[in-house]
């Protein structure tokens, strides 16, 4: 499968050679000249990687790298920024920037930068609880030998789980981050979805995973 990286970037000769360097050395890519629209595909395709600029037309690289992280966190980002931007370079990384590279760079250097990226996020790509496997780039689930399907809001709620295992958490907590600050629903969802949950997770299993805490929250617990 090739992997695709996302650029946004607005200096369209910067896109350019990134694209033709990048393309050379397999890479699949796509580029996007302002935040708006850079955040519009970063949201809607799946990428391997991207490379994003602080200075952008739009929204700042800054504000794009804020929206995608509230929705997606795994996606490795690296920051292209102004050699003398060090409030940006922290506030970046602060904000979920998993490396930058400051311009002018070199080629090799950002190349080296994007391998080491990515093979940190594959290893990352598989979470394990006991025998409870997800894979998160094909969003396969098994328990033991068994397949599991979920639906989207299920596979969020077992990832916050898992990404959090062995810790009690509140039904505040899973709402704002599963369904998100904003949610304006039942108060509810989370004891219904934990139920859903449950019921595919460890149905017929002797080891129980998911553990109800009385007037507190939830735990996916490994021991």
């Amino acid at each position: 499968m090739e992997t695709r990286i996302l650029i946004i970037e607005d200096e369209d000769k910067i896109a350019r050679v990134l694209s033709l360097e990048l393309n050379y050395e397999g890479y699949k890519t796509d580029t996007a000249s302002d935040g708006k629209t850079g955040l519009e595909k970063a949201l809607h395709s799946e990428w391997d990687l991207i490379l994003l600029d602080i200075m952008l037309p739009e929204l700042s690289g800054l504000e794009v790298l804020r929206r995608f992280r509230q929705k997606i966190k795994e996606t490795p980002i690296i920051l292209l920024t102004a050699k003398d931007a060090v409030p940006d370079k922290v506030s970046g990384l602060d904000h979920g920037a998993n490396d930058y590279v400051t311009k002018p760079f070199d080629i090799e250097e950002l190349l080296a930068r994007i391998r080491a990226c990515l093979r940190i996020n594959e290893k990352q790509a598989k979470l394990t609880v006991h025998n409870l496997l997800v894979d998160l780039k094909t969003r396969d689930v098994c328990r033991g030998k068994t397949p599991i399907e979920l639906t989207p809001r299920e596979f969020d709620l077992l990832i916050y789980l898992m990404k959090n295992k062995n810790q009690v958490l509140t039904r505040d907590q899973i709402l704002t981050e599963v369904w998100g600050f904003d949610y304006m629903g039942e108060t509810n969802v989370v004891d219904v979805y934990i139920r859903y949950l449950r019921k595919k997770i460890d149905k017929e299993q002797e080891k129980k995973l998911i553990h109800t805490f009385r007037g507190v929250g939830y735990s996916l617990k490994e021991g």
